[in-house]
């Protein structure tokens, strides 16, 4: 068990991550976030497995996107 890390454990489940806002006046770097999400267009919605990574760029932008069931 001490060779196992910890994410291959967690069962990796699909999340849907939403674009709620517009990119207007949100910074440079927010930008590239939502982009690297694959996030272009307002009330786009992508699916993405819930990974620690995946879910540090919802992070990173929470007032721009939004997990939708």
């Amino acid at each position: 068990d001490k060779g196992i890390n910890k994410m291959a454990k967690t069962e990796l489940k699909p999340i849907k991550i939403k674009l709620v806002r517009s990119l207007i006046g949100a910074s440079e770097k927010q930008r590239r976030v939502v982009a690297g999400l694959g996030l272009t267009k307002q009330n786009q919605v992508v699916e993405h497995y819930n990974s620690a990574t995946i879910l540090g760029m919802v992070n990173k932008v929470p007032h721009l996107v939004e997990i939708v069931d």
